[in-house]
């Protein structure tokens, strides 16, 4: 892990958001029932906005089954796809995302895409309507759909300062991702390795804890609960995904059923893999325990460095503190 000077946890449009966020929050009880339950709603908003990318997509998918126009020129999975780019653009130019942060979709949607071609090819699912814009039985917006779960985490990373305590040597963690991508394509080959990998998982991160900052406290979690958290997410979102036909497994075609709960199993190594190839963006930073003052106390000097980007919004920006 690296231990390195403070980075700029909001770009400067999220800078001033958060400005106007704490001139609304600080006035809020910070202890008792009332101060626990602000810091549950500033985790639910934190999360819904580092979701930003997954949430549009899912939004949209859910819109175009309930309405999309009979004999429209064009197919539903190319609008998907065309959205995806045009959200993408909108998140840079409005400074709701970091250039690092796009290079993470850009690795997830190369990765997925790849995954994509072999899964369908080997019928584990499939997608059932047309596209002009496809590899194979493969259309194009599928990609950003890993590109999402990337996203999700480079930003969660960042907006919820995430540091981290007993984490393993990054070679070991690069390797473990490497052996999950490979048995998702080698088990239709050769004996499932998944529950070896289970096991390696739960090896490795035993003992790493992650540390975030919510509003004004620090928080702890075992990251192996984190990672089954974030996959039991994602096995909700893929229930709204082949319900609205986004996708279908084999079992789904004369009608849509609940995705199997052994999936889990998938999605949670699928979680390791991802949560890896985000730490070459986002290196895991190391932990360093604070007195109880200072993990309260407000600290100007980040603030500051968004006045310098921000100009004239820089007196507003004074206000952010790294919570």
């Amino acid at each position: 892990m690296v231990r390195e000077p403070e980075e700029r946890r909001f770009t400067s449009l999220e800078a001033r958001i958060d400005a106007a966020a704490h001139g609304l929050l600080d006035r809020l009880p910070a202890s008792g029932l009332f101060g626990g339950l602000t810091e549950f709603l500033v985790f639910g908003i934190k999360q819904a906005f580092a979701c930003l990318f997954g949430g549009a997509m899912l939004a949209l998918m859910l819109g175009t089954k309930l309405y999309w126009p009979e004999g429209a020129g064009l197919a539903r999975y190319d609008f998907l796809f065309l959205s995806a780019i045009a959200i993408q653009i909108s998140l840079l130019v409005f400074k709701l995302e970091t250039i690092a942060e796009a290079k993470v979709i850009l690795i997830f949607h190369v990765v997925g895409t790849l995954m994509e071609i072999f899964k369908t090819s080997v019928g584990s699912w499939i997608y059932p309507e047309p596209s002009l814009f496809r590899i194979g039985g493969v259309p194009l917006f599928s990609g950003f759909m890993y590109a999402a779960v990337g996203s999700y985490l480079a930003r969660v990373t960042r907006i919820l300062d995430m540091r981290y305590s007993g984490y393993p040597p990054l070679l070991a963690t690069l390797l473990l991702a490497f052996a999950i991508y490979v048995n998702f394509f080698s088990h239709h080959y050769i004996i499932d390795l998944r529950y070896v990998l289970f096991g390696a998982t739960a090896i490795l991160f035993l003992r790493t804890t992650v540390h975030y900052r919510v509003f004004r406290f620090r928080h702890r979690m075992p990251l192996l609960v984190g990672f089954l958290l974030v996959a039991l997410f994602i096995w909700f979102a893929e229930n709204i995904g082949t319900w609205s036909r986004a996708w279908i497994y084999p079992s789904q075609h004369d009608g849509w059923t609940l995705v199997s709960v052994q999936k889990l199993g998938a999605w949670y190594l699928l979680m390791i893999l991802s949560f890896v190839l985000v730490t070459l963006v986002h290196r895991p930073r190391a932990f360093a325990a604070r007195s109880s003052a200072e993990r309260t106390a407000p600290q100007p000097a980040a603030a500051e460095a968004f006045a310098s980007e921000i100009g004239d919004g820089g007196a507003a920006a004074k206000g952010v503190v790294v919570r």
